[in-house]
C-alpha cells in the first residue's frame, strides 16, 4: 500500500474509533456499581492510548520518504495497542 492510501486508511480508521468512543461515553451513564467503575478505569487506559495514536498519526501525516517506514510501523504498533484497549471496552457493552 502507498503513502497516500495508508494515510487515508488511517485516517478513516482512528474516526470511526473515534465515533464508537463517543457512542460509549453516552452508553456509560447508563452502567452503574462496578460496571461503571471498570468502564471508567479502562476508559482512562484507553484515553491515555488515544491521545498517543493521534500524536503518531500527525507523525505519519507529517512523515518525510526518509522516516516513513519507522513512522508507519509505529503507528501501526499504536493503532494495534489502541484497537486492543478499544475491544476490552466494547466488550463491556456486549
Amino acid at each position: 500500500m502507498d503513502k497516500e492510501n495508508f494515510k487515508n486508511k488511517a485516517k478513516q480508521s482512528i474516526d470511526d474509533i473515534f465515533a464508537k468512543i463517543d457512542e460509549f461515553e453516552a452508553k456509560k451513564d447508563k452502567a452503574v456499581g462496578t460496571a461503571k467503575a471498570e468502564y471508567e478505569k479502562k476508559n482512562a487506559e484507553l484515553m491515555l492510548k488515544k491521545t498517543e495514536l493521534a500524536e503518531k498519526y500527525e507523525k505519519l501525516v507529517n512523515s518525510t520518504e526518509e522516516n516513513w517506514e519507522e513512522v508507519k510501523t509505529a503507528f501501526s504498533s499504536a493503532s494495534d495497542s489502541f484497537k486492543e484497549g478499544f475491544s476490552k471496552i466494547a466488550s463491556l457493552f456486549k
